[in-house]
């Protein structure tokens, strides 16, 4: 069985996204209650339908970075739009977070050819503002994955293995060989990765109850994960 003391959990969301069920403060007592250290909240940005306006991202400043003893480090999901790599903010924006992350979702993505989808992340990756890629392996866009691992590895942009991406109600069928694709890849070149819960509702930081499988069948080395090291991956993503 693949154990891993889980001390940060970086991609949630509160009800300020229009689809999650928890506050803020919900969320960091919960993250105070599973003894994590770091606790993202990365609310969706503007191109997923009934998220927040962008004027909540000016206003971050007035929530206090600790609660309950975690550290809270607050930034946005966002939309990588089409296959030149456009993200749905602006860089005014990005010196504002604490932590940027940006990935593919459906309701706002114009896709082409695989090659094409493929040059759009890499493009994401490389965008110096860019820290973590939020679920590349979900299925939404057909992608190459040795170009994007590589891309990753060279950047020091950190690629997300996604716990609701494998929640089987969700119904995303390529979800599983797609994760253990990216995990082989990152095994063999070194290179880390993150867990995400991508956490809806207080209950689910820190759930990674899809990925233990997965590490164990591609025996994933620990000292590539960045779940238990909260001064290495805040040297990482600088």
């Amino acid at each position: 069985m693949y154990t891993l003391t889980t001390r940060l959990d970086v991609h949630t969301h509160t009800i300020v996204s229009g689809h999650a069920f928890s506050t803020i403060q919900e969320m960091a007592q919960r993250a105070a209650e599973l003894k994590l250290d770091i606790l993202g909240i990365t609310e969706h940005a503007p191109g997923i339908p009934g998220t927040c306006n962008p004027i909540y991202f000016r206003n971050i400043h007035v929530i206090p970075r600790e609660m309950y003893g975690v550290r809270l480090l607050l930034g946005a999901e966002l939309n990588i739009l089409d296959t030149q790599g456009t993200l749905d903010l602006d860089e005014n924006y990005y010196r504002i977070l604490d932590l940027r992350i940006a990935g593919i979702h459906a309701l706002c993505w114009q896709g082409g050819t695989r090659e094409e989808n493929t040059h759009g992340m890499v493009n994401a990756i490389r965008n110096p503002w860019t820290q973590i890629i939020s679920h590349p392996g979900d299925g939404t866009a057909d992608l190459y994955f040795p170009d994007i691992v590589r891309a990753a590895g060279e950047e020091r942009t950190l690629l997300e293995i996604n716990n609701s991406s494998l929640i089987p109600s969700r119904g995303k069928l390529e979800a599983v060989a797609n994760n253990l694709e990216i995990l082989r890849l990152c095994r063999k070149e070194g290179i880390p990765v993150i867990l995400g819960s991508d956490a809806h509702i207080s209950f689910s930081i820190a759930d990674y109850q899809y990925l233990w499988p997965l590490l164990e069948e591609t025996d994933f080395p620990q000292e590539l994960i960045m779940n238990d090291k909260p001064d290495v991956f805040l040297s990482y993503i600088g």
